[in-house]
């Protein structure tokens, strides 16, 4: 049985306003309600390892839900982090922060992390994957067009692969381009589908 088939039984939330999350998910053929939008501190303890930040985050995101899942119910959360330099990227300030980021990425690689976690009444799992991505050297003028057209403010690191910066300046991937948008669906697919066979064996 298709994962989109043995779904008909429960109802995944997407806890994220990301539209390139909601797509994604079309895309994968998982259909998903989006929860109502609730405000979480997203705040780590400073000793935490770079990579495992945005696991940490994603299990904050999906504990500080304000209401009880029903039994029926499974519940999405991620997060999404660009590490550079040993540096956690999030979303950028303003003009100036995200011209700063930009300039850490050009003509080097760096790594791009999304926890995810997956929780229901009775259960919870979380997982994240990680890709790394390299650009060639880019020209101030090149940097300055990307933000002042794009506006990446809502983007971490500054940047979205599946716009102009993505086509023009990626030189490689190695891992999952959709981690790269913001959640790594194949193996979000494979992770999610074993989540609601335990559901269905409880």
């Amino acid at each position: 049985m298709l994962l989109h088939e043995k779904l008909k039984g429960f109802r995944l939330l997407l806890a994220s306003q990301s539209p390139r999350r909601r797509e994604l998910l079309a895309g994968s053929g998982l259909p998903c309600a989006l929860e109502p939008r609730y405000e979480v501190e997203e705040l780590y303890p400073d000793t935490l390892p770079a990579g495992e930040v945005p696991l940490y985050l994603s299990r904050l995101k999906s504990e500080g839900l304000p209401r009880p899942l029903e039994p029926d119910e499974i519940l999405l959360t991620a997060d999404t982090v660009v590490i550079a330099a040993g540096e956690i990227l999030g979303k950028p300030r303003d003009r100036e922060d995200a011209l700063r980021m930009l300039r850490l990425l050009s003509g080097r690689g760096h790594t791009v992390v999304t926890g995810v976690t997956l929780r229901s009444a009775e259960r919870v799992h979380s997982f994240s994957a990680s890709s790394e991505v390299f650009f060639r050297p880019l020209s101030e003028e090149e940097l300055a067009y990307y933000v002042d057209t794009f506006r990446p403010y809502d983007k971490a690191g500054a940047y979205g692969i599946q716009e102009w910066i993505g086509y023009a300046a990626i030189e490689r991937i190695e891992g999952s381009f959709y981690n790269v948008m913001g959640l790594p669906v194949q193996r979000l697919y494979v992770e999610l589908e074993g989540f609601v066979d335990r559901m269905g064996n409880r």
